[in-house]
């Protein structure tokens, strides 16, 4: 390979001559953003609503202190069993 040759092919394809990038105005005006469908909006203000629930249902509590406080609460042992047994079969598969 001779370097002359080299020398001539930079000339054709003028790969000595460098370039200065051009400053583009618009890139600090460019913003990005996001957009939801009503789906996602839907959806955010479900989970939100969701958060802010309380865990503990105090209408139940109420009714079961109640209950509790005048001796009046029966349990069932028939539906208590079947339960148990239900969380047994539930844990052991």
């Amino acid at each position: 390979m001779r370097i002359e040759a080299y020398t001539q092919v930079a000339q054709l394809y003028k790969t000595n001559n460098t370039s200065k990038a051009q400053a583009t105005s618009n890139v600090a005006a460019a913003r990005d953003e996001v957009q939801l469908s009503s789906f996602g909006r839907d959806y955010q203000i479900a989970k939100k609503a969701v958060a802010e629930a309380s865990d503990i249902r105090e209408d139940k509590v109420a009714e079961m202190k109640q209950k509790l406080a005048s001796d009046n609460y029966q349990v069932d042992t028939g539906d208590f069993a079947s339960k148990l047994l239900e969380k047994y079969n539930a844990a052991i598969l």
